[in-house]
């Protein structure tokens, strides 16, 4: 665990000007939201939400490039953008596997019933789950690495969907019909939220990853959404499942990074 928090404290250490700026800036705008929504309503709430986004992602295409460079960042961002969209969008068209699911109108711009801002929303959140997955799946080798890999990655990401989708339930951005089981949403969603994560993950296979910034993200996403969830939004069970879920990542991560 000790080399797990130095890890992380490298990594904010080690960040440049630029990269910097786009962490301090998406913190103020994430920590900013519900005094944006007391102060000034749904509308500058809403375009709050969409700042954080644009924000997260510039710093995580940021991280991705000093890794990787121009050509593997473009073509993983667009593949984790495009995937995502292509598979809203089609269950949006068919209803299936859960039921009839729409984004109201309050989100715009959308393409095909699917707003801008979804796609981007898995960009920003799936390499982070990446980083966690790589930690804890480091002293593996051989056949199980890669599947094991795709499948952590996929409940590192869909352990922050129990913070993400009621949450956009209670803010009437999304809906469901039948309503869900969950806050609104349907158990078979995380299924789907797994099945998706897992399939771009095998697909992109991501490589070299720098985990100690996008694990960073990871965490302060951890424990930015449980306090927003549970003191400011009135969501105390999805707010308890997402820092358990999330929460027992980390610490996996943390325990083998010693």
């Amino acid at each position: 665990m000790i080399n797990f928090i130095q890890l992380l404290r490298k990594s904010i250490f080690s960040l440049e000007r630029y990269p910097a700026f786009l962490l301090a800036a998406w913190l103020v705008v994430m920590l900013s939201l519900p005094l944006l929504n007391v102060v000034f309503g749904e509308q500058a709430l809403l375009q709050g939400l969409a700042l954080a986004v644009l924000l997260q992602v510039a710093f995580v295409l940021q991280v991705l490039y000093r890794a990787w460079g121009w050509w593997s960042m473009i073509r993983s961002a667009a593949g984790i953008v495009l995937l995502a969209w292509v598979v809203q969008a089609i269950v949006i068209r068919s209803g299936l596997p859960y039921g009839t699911m729409q984004y109201t109108s309050l989100l715009q711009p959308q393409v095909m019933s699917v707003p801008v801002l979804i796609p981007l929303t898995w960009l920003m959140m799936l390499p982070p789950a990446w980083a966690v997955a790589k930690l804890i799946t480091r002293r593996l080798s051989g056949c199980l690495m890669r599947p094991a890999f795709m499948l952590v990655s996929a409940f590192a990401f869909t352990a922050w969907g129990f913070y993400l989708d009621p949450l956009m339930v209670h803010l009437g951005l999304l809906q469901w019909s039948p309503v869900g089981e969950f806050y609104g949403t349907p158990w078979l969603n995380y299924t789907g939220w797994l099945l998706v994560s897992a399939v771009i993950t095998f697909g992109l296979s991501p490589k070299r990853l720098p985990g100690g910034s996008l694990v960073l993200v990871y965490g302060l996403i951890w424990m930015m959404e449980f306090i927003a969830l549970l003191i400011f939004w009135s969501l105390p069970i999805p707010a308890l499942v997402g820092f358990f879920l999330m929460g027992a990542m980390l610490l996996c991560a943390g325990i083998i990074t010693r």
